[in-house]
């Protein structure tokens, strides 16, 4: 189930294998989705601007001062 969050959670990613859509190094925008977590997957809005399902293990969930938050929502 995808939930909208009144918190953002933000991931830095680490691997990007076999995917175009993503950047090592780079921080994204997490979206809640218990089930897929629970599978062992982030919903990240990626570089095509769209949400997709990413293997967990090619993140690192990091929490983010609001200033840096503000920066990425509106650079978004």
């Amino acid at each position: 189930m995808i939930q909208s969050n009144p918190k953002s959670r933000f991931a830095l990613c680490v691997e990007n294998k076999d995917s175009e859509d993503l950047e090592k190094r780079k921080i994204y925008v997490v979206l809640s989705d218990e089930d897929a977590e629970k599978e062992g997957y982030l919903r990240v809005v990626d570089e095509s601007g769209e949400d997709y399902l990413y293997p967990a293990s090619y993140f690192i969930l990091v929490e983010l001062p609001a200033e840096a938050q503000e920066a990425l929502r509106i650079a978004g």
